[in-house]
């Protein structure tokens, strides 16, 4: 079994280290597009060019099953994807909403890039989880997955983006963008007495679904 990765950079090496240790014995092929980070800045018109060039690359490869390991270009292009190749088995990365709406968390932060924040997918998925007393904010936090990129000004990025959010008041973080998931303890020390989900154990079991 092939299966193919890729996201705008680093961050889905974060899917990939999950997926991995519940399939080990499959053939692996990621795609690292650093180039384009973050992803959250481009036009649908860009994105949907940029993603398609990935996928037909994977699929060059071989490859079977195609994870979208970024939530901007799975709630803004897995549709176009899955119609432009109907023959591949997509598998996409979305913020855990699901998940964080199932806990028993009163106030609920979600962290992701502005693309997301803003996509129509996210706000479905706030409004058919969300519980009677939960409280879901939405945070947008630009440039955080290029500082987690580029490995530079992670710390002050942050501290921007968080300036006049009340921070003890949310008891689950929900890690919207892959990249986040590599600089939890940076969050977990803002977010000191929260629990962070992040959607890789979902993918790594939906992926493991496909190969059976």
């Amino acid at each position: 079994m092939k299966i193919g990765f890729f996201d705008s950079g680093k961050g889905g090496a974060s899917v990939l280290s999950v997926v991995k240790s519940l399939l080990p014995d499959a053939e692996y092929k990621y795609i690292a597009d650093s180039k384009n980070c973050p992803y959250g800045e481009k036009s649908d018109v860009d994105l949907k060019k940029i993603t398609k060039l990935h996928v037909d690359n994977l699929k060059s490869w071989g490859a079977e099953i195609i994870v979208i390991a970024c939530n901007t270009a799975t709630t803004r292009c897995i549709e176009y994807l899955r119609g432009e190749f109907p023959e591949l088995k997509f598998v996409g990365t979305e913020p855990a909403i699901k998940l964080a709406a199932e806990s028993n968390a009163k106030n609920i932060l979600v962290m992701a890039t502005p693309g997301t924040i803003k996509s129509e997918r996210l706000q479905t998925l706030v409004k058919s989880n969300q519980k009677p007393g939960q409280n879901i904010t939405l945070l947008a936090c630009p440039g955080l997955a290029d500082a987690i990129e580029h490995d530079q000004n992670i710390a002050s990025t942050l501290d921007q983006i968080l300036e006049g959010i009340p921070t003890a008041d949310f008891d689950l973080v929900v890690l919207g963008c892959t990249h986040y998931s590599l600089i939890k303890p940076e969050i977990q020390q803002k977010f000191p007495s929260a629990k962070l989900v992040d959607g890789n154990e979902g993918v790594a079991k939906r992926v493991k679904s496909l190969t059976c």
